[in-house]
């Protein structure tokens, strides 16, 4: 990547502040890769809290993931109880993923890979139609304990927008990029602390210029109210 030195620089600089903006990072490790595939499928197209919602729903009303394979896509809309383009890409995506697996391993599980080395595991991930780079990275760092930074399109556009990359770059130079920037063991933290980061910075933007139309008129509340203590949340995705 052109002028990697200097976006190596912006790029420990943000871990940092992340980190101590947000010190509480729930980790995830998926048993079964299966597992991990659902959820990286719905993730993909859904904030992380939207995406846990929809992993429920789909566990919740079919049998097992097989069942989720044979399902038709109006169905899986359905179930995820909210009809736009979000949804259907996930429902569409889920069937041919799920029935590329079963193509493959005549069966809807890919937990054989834990046997495997990281590369052919990847190498692996990678030959199933319709999977996207971001789910593999995925699974390949919270079911395979491999190392890869996975980047939704939003945190790709937070990237770029806030100059931490180049813009030039794709999705494949970005997260071998940012693989090298970050340690193995904290590859989960930055995934989770950039995604959140991604996912409500926008928000928090109209949110503060609504609080600055009032300020002037509540300077002695707002001095009071800011001795308190803010609780820190805590960031990453929420397992069932």
């Amino acid at each position: 990547m052109k002028n990697s030195k200097n976006y190596s620089k912006k790029v420990q600089a943000l871990y940092r502040t992340l980190s101590r903006k947000h010190p509480k990072v729930q980790k995830v490790s998926d048993e079964q890769v299966t597992d991990a595939i659902i959820y990286a499928i719905a993730s993909s197209e859904l904030s992380e809290k939207s995406a846990s919602s929809a992993v429920k729903k789909l566990a919740d009303h079919f049998v097992d993931w097989n069942d989720l394979r044979v399902s038709w896509t109006d169905e899986i809309v359905d179930v995820l109880q909210n009809d736009t383009q979000a949804t259907r890409n996930i429902a569409s995506t889920l069937v041919q993923v799920l029935n590329g697996i079963f193509n493959q391993h005549h069966k809807v599980s890919l937990d054989a890979l834990k046997n495997t080395g990281k590369r052919p595991a990847r190498q692996a991930l990678e030959k199933i139609e319709g999977i996207s780079r971001f789910i593999v990275d995925y699974c390949m760092l919270t079911s395979l304990h491999g190392h890869a930074i996975p980047l939704t399109e939003k945190m790709l556009e937070y990237l770029r927008n806030n100059e931490l990359v180049d813009p030039n770059a794709d999705e494949q130079q970005i997260e071998g990029f940012l693989a090298k920037q970050i340690p193995a063991k904290n590859g989960y933290d930055f995934y989770a602390l950039l995604r959140h980061e991604s996912e409500t910075s926008e928000s928090t933007k109209k949110k503060n210029k609504k609080k600055a139309k009032t300020a002037t008129k509540k300077k002695t509340k707002t001095a009071t109210k800011a001795k308190k203590k803010v609780k820190k949340k805590t960031v990453g995705r929420k397992k069932a």
